[in-house]
């Protein structure tokens, strides 16, 4: 599904836009600031993976996000280059469908042991918690986040479930409720329809987020 994802454009981000897993699902425009080469608008990426081999780049993108950067005929160029010099900025991600939960293949119902990944999370914001309980009922359980956008826990109830999800908004955090998020037969590998998604805006230590600057610079392979 990873090379399919956004056309396949990708990017590894350094551990300081990664944040040990919350910033995994983040979308940036990045364009490289060669004008012969590339166009003003750059390519949208979105950042699937933690750059922990090299910290000379804030990002390594897939060979097809690189390709995007480039004006028409010139994408072969800038691939020999392989490093460029760039500019970037978070931008909100905008999908057409709802958010997304994988149920990991390393989840276990007989031991309610759950493992789950969010897919397609839209807005410019951060997951920063995660409860489930239920249908219906009060009694919540916390959520551990183990990797990137996993999240677990072994104290899952039995039954229909439902999530809620903290995420960073405007300068404060709020509530994402999904209420029917996964069937009580729910199956590893599968990826079920939320119901909701997430559109806000995290404004907190983001002030060039909405005048349209790019604000930071950097070098990509």
């Amino acid at each position: 599904m990873a090379t399919s994802f956004n056309a396949g454009h990708l990017a590894a981000a350094v551990p300081a836009i990664y944040k040990d897993g919350a910033g995994c699902g983040a979308c940036f425009q990045i364009r490289c600031k060669n004008t012969q080469l590339c166009t003003k608008q750059g390519a949208k990426v979105i950042v699937t993976d933690l750059n922990k081999n090299n910290n000379e780049t804030d990002f390594v993108l897939s060979s097809r996000a690189f390709r995007a950067m480039a004006v028409q005929g010139k994408d072969q160029d800038i691939l020999k280059l392989g490093i460029l010099d760039v500019e970037y900025k978070r931008v909100p991600c905008d999908y057409r469908r709802n958010l997304g939960i994988r149920v990991e293949e390393s989840s276990q119902k007989r031991s309610n042991y759950l493992a789950i990944k969010f897919l397609y999370q839209g807005g410019q914001t951060e997951i920063v918690g995660v409860d489930v309980a239920q249908v219906d009922s009060p009694n919540w359980t916390f959520m551990s986040r183990n990797y990137g956008a996993v999240w677990d826990s072994s104290r899952v109830p039995s039954g229909a479930l439902q999530l809620r999800v903290v995420v960073t908004a405007g300068y404060d955090g709020k509530f994402v409720w999904a209420k029917n998020a996964l069937p009580a037969d729910w199956k590893n590998g599968m990826v079920y329809d939320s119901g909701v998604q997430i559109t806000d805006v995290a404004q907190e230590g983001c002030s060039p987020c909405d005048d349209g600057s790019w604000p930071a610079t950097a070098r990509l392979i």
